[in-house]
């Protein structure tokens, strides 16, 4: 007969495998700021239009992170996950090429605080 104190192999390997678990940190994954960058020929209502429909932004936000990209030459739009990030980079490409305008974003890394 089995000992009713003893634990199967099964048991054992379940219990292992949670402490295991309990033990290991998940990394958050890293995050990812899109910059808007200032030139002197895409105007300054196609940036707020971008803002607000690619960053979902409010018009009143959008203006302010237009006027700061205007005043010191780039300003955070957001910040996402690298996937995301690059794909509001390239909307934001799309957009002002279709339009014509040189309008550009870029990506940083967001340094842990």
């Amino acid at each position: 007969m089995s000992d009713p104190k003893r634990k199967s192999y099964t048991e054992m390997n379940v219990e292992l495998l949670e402490r295991e678990k309990q033990k290991q940190k998940l990394k958050k994954p890293d995050r990812y700021k899109v910059i808007l960058i200032n030139d002197d020929y895409t105007p300054q209502e196609f940036v707020v239009f971008v803002l607000a429909n690619v960053f979902r932004k409010s018009m009143e936000e959008s203006r302010q992170i237009m006027w700061k990209a205007h005043t010191s030459g780039s300003a955070v739009c957001g910040v996402y996950s690298l996937d995301i990030a690059r794909t509001k980079v390239a909307e934001v490409h799309k957009l002002a090429e279709d339009a014509g305008h040189p309008l550009q974003c870029q990506l940083a890394k967001e340094e842990d605080e």
